[in-house]
């Protein structure tokens, strides 16, 4: 049994070493990534099926802003029941679950006869989507060895924006090849079943949380899903810093809700993790992400246009996410977040001021405006999104991970949900112009926030972040280098 902190024990870690661990790994990310994959297309695919949806279904403005808000408030409601339920029933049957939600949401969207079902089929998807959210980037953190826990665990964010991409660009190619076919959206909803089915099959045969089933007594059981992860010395040694730790919380009575609340430390970390999901919505990426259509149109593309246009966003987030991979483990996280709200801002502000000064009929006005738009969602993807994402899935300790996380998660979608649900009408109100300065406003609060609240946790174990967490010393550790 391991005696040594974890601190001292991180240090001790054998180095990484190549082999069929190391191949073993990187295929369970790539299955539970098509959990992150599901996310983006389901929250996608209603940029461009909103449209002949409404014509078929016959949708108002209002009708149109539940239909599009009920799956990311139902989200809200995933997050925080799957972050609980993972944390009591498993990390692997949760995103099963989850999968199964997938298939059954897509199925009575596809096939919804009035607009009633179609919020029901929503809510499904929503707590399906919520759910991945708060669930699969922890699963991966657990995984991964803490020197490339940010590659491995920001995976999940770049699944979401390619699945994002492959929504606006089936609904592109879907939209304009078969515009005004009856039902034309029904098929935009039905290919994310595939995707599902493929979760399902594939975390059939992948292993559970080795920290999950130290944490529930099967430590034998963790050790060899350990050993097909790493080395057979990391192995043992990772399992031995993780039983310190556990014994530790049991010994400190650190278990539970009440431990939580009544711990100050444990407190303000969780509504750091609260801040940080409210911060990453209020930049507004998500308003783009459903709404970018709408922008578009209203910065004066016509609707094919903006259609085909609306891809370029959803590239350049794919494009953001994997040089946000190549330098999650090199570039600390407050960093990475203070570069990417002075960047956000500063597109909010141009977007403002140009579709001010560029009058509505001016032939540059949709160009300038589409090409600030792509920079946005860049700068946002690069150093924002992944960077969060991350955050989240390992500031928490292990006996409250799924828990904070899944709080974080639900405020985080209670934001997005609110911004998606008045978006139209805050166009509508203030226009472009408006809205967007708005934006900048809340990126000002937002680079105060991360430069007073929230603590470093880059190059440090789960374990090493964990004791520092519980102890309020995350606050004075440096940790941009393994400790």
């Amino acid at each position: 049994m391991a005696t040594s902190s974890p601190r001292e024990a991180a240090a001790a870690l054998p180095p990484l070493t190549p082999g069929p661990h190391r191949k073993r790994l990187g295929l369970i990310s790539v299955i539970a990534c098509f959990g992150g994959l599901l996310f983006g297309y389901d929250t996608g695919v209603i940029n461009g099926a909103l449209r002949p949806m409404s014509e078929e279904l016959g949708l108002t403005p209002l009708t149109e802003g539940v239909v599009t808000s009920s799956l990311v408030f139902a989200a809200a409601v995933g997050a925080l029941s799957c972050g609980r339920l993972s944390d009591a029933w498993g990390r692997r049957k949760t995103i099963l679950l989850l999968a199964v939600l997938f298939f059954v949401g897509t199925a009575i969207v596809v096939f919804t006869p009035s607009y009633e079902i179609l919020v029901v089929g929503r809510v499904f998807l929503g707590l399906a989507v919520g759910g991945a959210s708060a669930v699969v980037p922890v699963f991966l953190a657990e995984m991964a060895p803490y020197e490339i826990r940010g590659s491995i665990a920001g995976r999940n964010e770049v699944a979401i924006v390619i699945g994002q991409l492959s929504a606006f660009v089936i609904n592109a190619i879907i939209g304009n090849v078969f515009s005004g076919t009856p039902g034309v959206w029904r098929v935009m909803f039905a290919i994310c079943a595939l995707p599902a089915v493929a979760l399902f099959i594939g975390m059939l045969r992948m292993p559970e949380s080795p920290r999950w089933l130290v944490e529930k007594g099967r430590h034998d059981e963790a050790l060899e899903v350990l050993k097909t992860i790493r080395s057979e010395d990391r192995a043992i040694a990772e399992l031995g810093e993780v039983e310190h730790i556990t014994e530790e919380e049991r010994a400190a009575q650190q278990i539970g809700l009440r431990a939580i609340l009544t711990n100050k430390h444990l407190v303000r970390i969780m509504l750091v993790g609260i801040g940080l999901g409210i911060v990453q919505q209020f930049t507004g990426i998500n308003s783009i992400m459903y709404y970018g259509q709408i922008v578009l149109i209203e910065s004066g593309f016509e609707a094919g246009a903006a259609l085909i246009a609306n891809i370029a966003p959803g590239v350049i987030a794919v494009v953001g996410g994997f040089i946000a991979l190549a330098m999650m483990d090199r570039l600390d996280r407050r960093k990475t977040f203070m570069i990417g709200l002075a960047l956000t801002t500063t597109c909010h502000l141009l977007i403002g001021t140009f579709s001010f000064v560029l009058e509505v009929g001016n032939p540059l006005r949709p160009w300038v405006i589409l090409a600030l738009v792509v920079a946005f969602v860049g700068s946002m993807q690069t150093f924002l999104n992944v960077a969060v994402w991350v955050y989240l899935s390992e500031v928490f300790p292990l006996h409250m991970r799924g828990f904070g996380m899944g709080v974080s998660i639900f405020m985080l979608w209670v934001a997005n949900g609110v911004l998606s649900l008045y978006f139209p009408s805050l166009v509508a109100a203030v226009g472009i112009t408006g809205t967007f300065f708005i934006f900048a406003g809340f990126g000002v609060l937002s680079l105060i926030f991360v430069h007073t609240q929230v603590p470093e946790t880059r190059g440090r174990t789960l374990e090493a972040l964990e004791e520092d967490v519980s102890t309020g010393a995350i606050y004075t550790v440096k940790a941009n280098t393994p400790q």
